[in-house]
Parts: C-alpha cells; sequence; structure tokens
C-alpha cells in the first residue's frame, strides 16, 4: 500500500486588537430630536454649499469670521488638508488654509435654532474653529485624507452603513445625541453606504489633545 504524505500547512490567524483612542465620546449629550428639527428647520430655505463643485458633499456653516459671509464659502467651507491621491503615495495638500480661531460669530439666520445652544455648551468647553452641519450623500465616500486638527461629531442623520474609518479603524457613531472627538489629524475618510444622507454637525476643535 502506498502511502501518501500530506503536507499540512498550519495558517496562523493574526489576532489584532482594535485601537478606538482616535474616537472619543464625550461627557456631553444633547436632545437629539431637537437637533433633528432645527436640521429640518434650516434646510427649507438654506441649500448645502459643495465647496466649489466637490461631489457627494456639502456645507452649511453656522459660525464664520465675524462681519465677513465671504468666510464661509466655496473652498473655505472645506479648508485644507492632506491626501495622497495616486499611486505614487505622496503627499499632497488642497485647498486653502483657514485660521480657525477667526471663526468666531454664529451666523444670525440660525440664531432661533437650537444649535445656538449646543454652540454655546460646546464653547464653553472648547476652543471652537468652524461649526458646520455636514452631509453626505448615499454610497459616497471622503478621500483619504488628514486635517490640521481634530474634530468633534454630532451625529443628526444616520444609518448603519455610515462608517468612519481613522487610521484604518472603523467605527460607526449613531445619532442619540452623543458627542464625538475624532483624531483628523491621522489619515481617515468617511463612507456613507446607506441610501438616505448622512447628516453630522461638525466643528473643529483647536485645544483638544489625544493621548
Amino acid at each position: 500500500m502506498n502511502t501518501i504524505k500530506k503536507n499540512i500547512i498550519k495558517y496562523e490567524k493574526e489576532e489584532k486588537t482594535l485601537d478606538f483612542s482616535d474616537f472619543q465620546k464625550q461627557n456631553i449629550k444633547f436632545d437629539i430630536k431637537k437637533l433633528q428639527d432645527s436640521y429640518n428647520q434650516i434646510v427649507q430655505t438654506k441649500k448645502f454649499d459643495d465647496g466649489g463643485g466637490v461631489t457627494h458633499f456639502g456645507a452649511i456653516s453656522l459660525t464664520q469670521i465675524p462681519g465677513n459671509p465671504d468666510s464661509v464659502k466655496g473652498s473655505k467651507a472645506r479648508g485644507v488638508y492632506w491626501t495622497k491621491p495616486d499611486k505614487s503615495g505622496n503627499e499632497v495638500s488642497r485647498d486653502v488654509c483657514i485660521d480657525e480661531s477667526a471663526y468666531s460669530e454664529f451666523i444670525k439666520d440660525y440664531e432661533n435654532t437650537y444649535f445656538k445652544e449646543v454652540f454655546d455648551v460646546l464653547s464653553s468647553k472648547y476652543k471652537l474653529g468652524r461649526v458646520r452641519i455636514l452631509l453626505k450623500k448615499p454610497r459616497s465616500t471622503l478621500s483619504w485624507h488628514r486635517d490640521p486638527e481634530a474634530r468633534l461629531h454630532i451625529p443628526i442623520i444616520t444609518n448603519p452603513g455610515a462608517i468612519m474609518v481613522v487610521d484604518h479603524v472603523a467605527k460607526h457613531l449613531p445619532a442619540d445625541g452623543s458627542v464625538w472627538v475624532t483624531n483628523n489629524t491621522k489619515y481617515h475618510n468617511a463612507f456613507n453606504g446607506g441610501e438616505e444622507n448622512r447628516i453630522h454637525l461638525v466643528a473643529c476643535v483647536l485645544d483638544y489633545k489625544f493621548n
């Protein structure tokens, strides 16, 4: 009887503990229904700025440089970021540099909404730059990029397929009134794999330190 010897190759499964420290939930919570109602109130009269023709993206700025409504238009709705757009892996900068600390005036058109109360609370706890309502359209993604500072997120409308990825770690942020700060100084993106708009309130945070 011929004996057939089989070489059995064992593949060791690499175990890795995911580190979610770049997603930090804050000890603050807002009324999600009031947030959603205020958002619906604003979009009845205000359109999203596409930032100069960026697809699947939109911004409504809640703050501006005092007395300067042009400070929230076009590419200033986005601000500078760095990305690696092709196979070379070389990093390039996009858009314009912005003095985030100058965006201290809450826009009067929105003072009668719940967002003003949210802004006042956040401003008492953090040094904020621009505060915006950001739109990510269905079945779309941002570029793989990094920003100059951390970002504060309050999800307003979302779905299970709306995911943020920071340094290859993915997390869904639920729309329950919670406040998160994410480490956007690392490479990251966000995608909306659902079939409805993803809406977050997003603020630049200028004094937040990650460990």
